[in-house]
């Protein structure tokens, strides 16, 4: 009998709480706060009850809070182009949004809601396959676009998140971009990211267009049950996700999960508003270039169907996942990045990819400096085996013009239980750009690598400087090309 009261409280307050969650409007003729709730999609105009929708998404959640909507509400914004930061509508007379401090004129954080009732940030056309999402673009030196800084069960769906400035942050000068201005007002119309959070668990972003920030598209760090579906992060001046929050642990857990996803061009400028990209820089011009980097990372992090392309340094970058971390690669398209184009630790499986380590080619499109070209010795895929941990790199398309296609080494001093199973590959290799005449090894492994289990079987090599079964590996079946 007390169990049934308390089960039957519980769906009470289940249903208590889903019936109290509101939806919210904003549109471009909508009121401020003073003329309109918010709570009705019409036109300020029309109505003379205070029933109506917001004019800007800072009614709902204004610079330095407190936010208008709450946990478990949804926001739902009209087509059209919102400035986000001190060039919005009456962003001026909010103390977060002052001449001499306008870094802090952005979203305050969005209120978490639960898992069974997310708090939603979406755009119009979100269940509609999103044809004309909104556009949200920083302005005068915001740091960040949308804030998820501590923000947990959140939906952020059907947005197109960028600034209208070419400029990238720092930047030095070179390969014809030009440095935000960051001393003196008018800074101009850049914003530093487009999405900055932490310690934030179970947010789904989907259905995003993430480009031309100065510096990040995602900074993001201590996350768990995190997931990316159609979202594309393209054209950042520093990183498409940067996972490294400075000061202080980044590491993540749970499930961190991108579908169908691009990263594309990140430590690169995009011209605004032809969307071209120019002025590449990585780290040996002073920048930086990851489309996907992290610190010490943990977490089970998964890549379907996801497109990285044309970054300044590393496709996807979690060579500091730590043992127990778990890295699974399927159907990724990872090619022409300036470093490697998947590097990582811990568990890791890459299965039926297509890796090509093109690494020179940004210096042609991207005007990229020479010593970014092919960092890290340019390797297709670098693998950091752990104690106790198998690795395996299956079926894939492999190919490259760096050192080695593939290179081995470990994490620790002692890697004699780890172990690698490199089955059914096809690798091919082509000259460098460097070096004509000399063509990549198929697989690498460090010297300091003893005892450990390479298993090297069912390949198909060409193309490489080395011929048959690659040093430090057991081989079988393997096939050389010419």
């Amino acid at each position: 009998m007390y169990a049934g009261r308390l089960l039957t409280a519980g769906i009470v307050a289940l249903a208590f709480a889903n019936a109290r969650a509101a939806t919210f409007y904003v549109r471009p003729d909508g009121g401020s706060v003073a003329q309109c709730d918010g709570r009705s999609n019409v036109a300020a105009a029309a109505k003379s009850d205070h029933h109506c929708a917001w004019h800007h998404p800072f009614d709902a959640l204004p610079p330095g809070g407190p936010a208008r909507i709450a946990g478990g509400d949804t926001l739902n914004i009209a087509g059209g182009s919102y400035a986000m930061g001190r060039d919005a509508d009456e962003a001026g007379a909010l103390e977060k949004c002052r001449l001499d401090w306008p870094w802090d004129c952005h979203m305050t954080p969005v209120p978490g809601g639960t898992a069974q009732q997310p708090t939603r940030i979406l755009g119009a056309g979100y269940d509609g396959g999103c044809p004309r999402p909104p556009e949200l673009w920083g302005t005068q030196h915001a740091s960040t676009v949308i804030d998820l800084s501590g923000s947990s069960h959140v939906e952020v769906g059907c947005l197109e998140i960028t600034d209208h400035s070419s400029c990238i942050e720092f930047h030095k000068g070179t390969n014809r971009a030009d440095p935000c201005e960051r001393e003196h007002p008018p800074y101009g119309a850049w914003a530093s990211a487009g999405i900055s959070a932490s310690d934030s668990t179970g947010v789904n972003l989907h259905d995003l267009y993430i480009h031309g920030l100065a510096h990040d598209g995602i900074r993001a760090g201590r996350l768990r049950d995190w997931s990316l579906e159609r979202v594309r992060v393209i054209g950042n001046g520093w990183a498409g996700w940067n996972g490294d929050l400075g000061a202080g642990a980044s590491g993540n857990s749970g499930q961190i999960s991108f579908r169908d996803v691009e990263i594309a061009w990140n430590g690169c400028g995009e011209r605004y508003p032809n969307g071209s990209h120019f002025g590449c820089w990585g780290e040996d011009s002073g920048g930086y270039g990851d489309g996907l980097g992290t610190s010490a990372t943990a977490g089970h992090w998964v890549f379907d169907h996801v497109n990285v392309h044309h970054n300044a340094q590393d496709g996807i970058d979690l060579l500091h996942a730590d043992r127990t971390a778990k890295i699974d690669l399927r159907s990724v398209q990872a090619r022409a990045n300036a470093g490697n184009q998947v590097k990582a630790s811990g568990s890791v499986r890459i299965e039926q990819s297509t890796i090509d380590g093109s690494c020179s080619a940004l210096g042609a499109e991207g005007g990229l400096a020479a010593g970014d070209l092919c960092r890290a010795r340019g390797n297709s895929i670098e693998l950091r085996l752990s104690e106790g941990i198998h690795d395996e790199v299956a079926e894939n398309r492999i190919a490259g013009e760096g050192d080695c296609l593939l290179g081995v080494e470990c994490t620790e001093q002692d890697c004699r239980s780890a172990a690698a199973s490199i089955v059914r590959n096809q690798f091919s290799g082509s000259s460098g750009a460097a070096d004509p005449r000399r063509l990549p090894c198929s697989a690498w492994v460090d010297p300091d690598l003893r005892g450990v289990r390479l298993d090297f079987l069912g390949n198909t090599v060409r193309n490489t400087r080395n011929k048959g079964c690659p040093q430090g590996f057991v081989c079988g079946s393997t096939r050389d090309g010419k």
